[in-house]
């Protein structure tokens, strides 16, 4: 059975959007990668990865949604994850990697798209 990575774009109020589904994985995250460095490129600084369609993330997804955070942050923008509770049947997979890496910390993480476009600015952790 192949599966589908997908990310698709779009925008709410001042920040972009990607939406990502599938397995976010050695093979697939170049693609997620390329897809935030365009993003940067437009001029777009505020932007929300929606995770709540990854059922599965290794290390090097992991590495990609950091390294997205360090290049936002080298230009004054700001990133924010969507992911499920950790109840919820999809993005749970997620929420427990970066538990288990104890990288969760280091993102502003929030349960849905309206929470994340409406959320007051935070600070997440600056490592």
């Amino acid at each position: 059975m192949v599966v589908a990575f997908k990310v698709t774009d779009g925008t709410q109020g001042d920040w972009a959007v990607l939406h990502v589904s599938g397995e976010l994985d050695l093979v697939t995250s170049p693609t997620l990668r390329q897809r935030v460095h365009d993003v940067v490129a437009d001029g777009r600084h505020r932007l929300v990865l929606d995770l709540s369609g990854v059922y599965f993330c290794d290390s090097s997804g992991v590495g990609v949604l950091i390294a997205a955070r360090r290049l936002l942050r080298s230009c004054q923008g700001r990133l924010r994850l969507v992911l499920p509770a950790q109840g919820a049947v999809e993005g749970s997979h997620v929420n427990r990697v970066f538990g288990a890496l104890g990288v969760r910390r280091l993102f502003d993480v929030h349960p849905d798209l309206d929470a994340a476009v409406a959320a007051e600015e935070s600070s997440p952790l600056s490592a």
